[in-house]
């Protein structure tokens, strides 16, 4: 049972990629994240989606990825090379 349930995310997978527009619920899968979840950031007009009709949501995967872009993490090792080229381009006096 479990091989039928893998190749179908396999499936899903196939197809999201292949898509530029996705549903509500192809979304939800797309950036793993719930549909109560989905809901509230569609409410709150915190992700990118579009209303054609005023009742069914469709998101761009393009604008999606980018929203999953945002706010990206600094490794240590890159800040403490900001900061070594920081002190030696602003020397101490």
């Amino acid at each position: 049972m479990k091989k039928i349930e893998e190749r179908i995310e396999e499936l899903e997978t196939m197809v999201y990629q292949s898509k530029n527009v996705l549903t509500f619920n192809e979304a939800s899968k797309f950036i793993g994240i719930s549909k109560s979840y989905l809901y509230k950031l569609t409410s709150a007009g915190l992700i990118p989606h579009y209303k054609p009709s005023g009742k069914m949501i469709y998101f761009e995967k393009s604008a999606l990825e980018r929203w999953m872009r945002q706010n990206p993490v600094s490794t240590v090792a890159l800040v403490d090379d900001m900061a070594n080229n920081y002190l030696m381009s602003n020397p101490l006096k």
